[in-house]
């Protein structure tokens, strides 16, 4: 066995994911824009690392968001802050058209998108400490007991998100699940590579440059109290 193979032999191997995939309809403007504006913002997962400074055709402050959704936020983001670089990714196909829609429409030249599993971009095709913020805005609670195993923020992704941002880079993240927040602050508070943001070690506020999501908007319409939290590299 070669180094290289024995390297790759060692690595963790995913058993369980924290989505699954419901497409659900895909419009005709959707498909379109999966077709004819991917080669712009589009990029391909494969296990190599990404020069982002390549990609982007600059070296400026980068943000990555995990599960963009619909992209409201992403492109929000990216229109208010052309001086920073954001990357989205997501699994659901339809959303990452209407984010390509939308990104046309705003000329950015600011953001790229990948069409894959985020543990899997993370592991392989983000360096360390190449990023500057993460969002994790609304991921899947999973509330039954006997789903929890399938949650993303759980150590050995949040150890491998730390390792990817800079020091000083920030990760934020948002759920309207009291449960789930609990769980997150917890495993958030036990990487040594974190230093929670929030003054008394819990909660912050909402930041007010945040778009609401349609989670979001579903857990408020539900009477749903939203829980965030930022920590910082240390």
């Amino acid at each position: 066995m070669t180094a290289a193979e024995r390297s790759d032999s060692e690595r963790p191997r995913r058993t369980v994911r924290s989505f699954v995939l419901r497409q659900g309809r895909m419009t005709d403007a959707q498909r379109r824009a999966l077709e004819e504006l991917w080669p712009r913002y589009g990029l391909e997962y494969s296990a190599e690392v990404l020069d982002l400074d390549r990609v982007f055709g600059r070296s400026a402050a980068r943000t990555v968001e995990i599960g963009f959704g619909n992209g409201d936020n992403l492109i929000a983001l990216a229109h208010a802050n052309p001086g920073r670089d954001y990357l989205g990714i997501e699994v659901h196909r339809p959303g990452v058209g209407r984010a390509l829609l939308a990104a046309q429409a705003h000329g950015l030249a600011n953001l790229r998108v990948i069409c894959h599993d985020a543990v899997e971009v993370f592991e392989y095709q983000l360096a360390p400490e190449s990023i500057d913020e993460i969002l994790v805005l609304f991921p899947d609670p999973w509330p039954k007991k006997r789903h929890q195993k399938r949650r993303l923020i759980q150590t050995p992704f949040v150890e491998l998100m730390a390792s990817r941002l800079r020091p000083g880079g920030v990760l934020r993240i948002a759920t309207d699940w009291e449960n789930y927040a609990q769980s997150i602050l917890e495993t958030l508070n036990a990487c040594p590579r974190l230093q929670n943001l929030s003054p008394d070690g819990t909660f912050v506020p909402r930041p007010a440059e945040r778009v609401p999501t349609r989670f979001e908007k579903r857990g408020e319409r539900l009477g749903h109290r939203v829980w965030d939290l930022a920590f910082r590299r240390i």
